[in-house]
């Protein structure tokens, strides 16, 4: 199972799967004991869907790709929780009811679930709380906080778009302290300087990769063009574009989309491309984006260390 060189594997916390403000608040109001037997209660009675459902839906329906590694899935989902098992219960059941095909589940009873993504070879840890996403992030883990979002997902579109900000998701954040060093003529400066020169992987660099693996796969199997489709959409302009495009050259990796945008709002791109999610490390450009796609929150690097605003 620890072998997940050909699977992507994706941890998702129970609070982005499902919408747990409900049971959330009699926890926090009543206390642990009313919340066993809130829970208890309601084990029959499905939790709303997340954020992230749509998503997570989608990933999983890529298994259709090879569907006789029902014990060793291409695509992975690991259900994360600080629940116990009993009060894990009804969390499993709602998965069952969505007919999500989820065969590992993790309950912590009030630990840090995202501590054992290592454990599983975790490509991408999504949680609804922030403060266990920054903690992730500051343990190495790959991770986003899913925020809140008025987009209604289409569920007659079948597609799986995926899109990501390059800078401080992808790539490590070296680009904003040139920024932040010399302005953006001194950033420019250093990357004509380096245009055969590979950044260094960010946080999400491992799940690009896993997932263009997979969309490999999908193009062997169908003989040509499948449901996933990935974009970047970064604020970077010509002619600091060839280096992002070198570096993902390097790792192997070619995109559907690349879009620079000079700094341009990025939600008026987000609007026509319609990703099924979307990653960014600043809140600014998330703010525009979640009014049309699950946007989620990549707390990596100087812009989300005080350092720069």
């Amino acid at each position: 199972m620890n072998d997940t060189s050909d699977r992507l594997v994706i941890g998702v916390a129970s609070s982005a799967l499902f919408d747990l403000r409900k049971p959330d608040a009699v926890f926090l109001e009543e206390g642990p004991q009313a919340y066993h037997r809130f829970q208890d209660e309601h084990l029959d009675d499905p939790l709303p869907a997340g954020v992230a459902m749509p998503f997570i839906s989608r990933m999983l329906k890529l298994n259709y790709l090879d569907p006789s590694r029902v014990d060793d899935p291409l695509v992975d989902v690991i259900v994360m929780s600080r629940n116990s098992a009993v009060t894990g219960l009804r969390i499993m059941r709602s998965v069952e009811h969505y007919g999500l095909p989820v065969i590992r589940a993790v309950f912590t009873s009030g630990a840090a679930p995202f501590a054992y993504c290592p454990a599983f070879g975790v490509s991408l840890f999504l949680s609804w709380d922030e403060a266990s996403v920054r903690a992730a992030i500051q343990a190495g883990v790959p991770a986003g906080q899913v925020l809140a979002s008025a987009h209604a997902d289409d569920a007659e579109d079948e597609g799986v778009r995926i899109a990501f900000d390059f800078d401080g998701v992808l790539a490590d954040d070296e680009a904003e302290e040139a920024f932040a060093a010399g302005g953006i003529a001194g950033f420019q400066h250093h990357e004509a300087q380096r245009l055969s020169v590979p950044h260094n992987p960010g946080p999400l660099q491992g799940f690009l990769t896993g997932v263009a693996a997979l969309q490999r796969k999908e193009r062997e199997v169908l003989g040509g063009p499948g449901r996933l489709r990935v974009a970047v959409i970064t604020a970077r302009s010509v002619p600091a574009h060839e280096r992002a495009i070198n570096t993902l050259r390097t790792w192997g990796v070619e995109v559907d989309d690349m879009f620079f945008l000079a700094g341009a709002d990025k939600g008026n791109v987000v609007e026509v491309l319609r990703p099924h999610i979307y990653f960014d490390d600043q809140t600014s450009h998330l703010t525009s984006t979640r009014r049309f796609a699950p946007s989620v929150h990549v707390p990596f690097g100087m812009r989300n260390a005080g350092t720069l605003e």
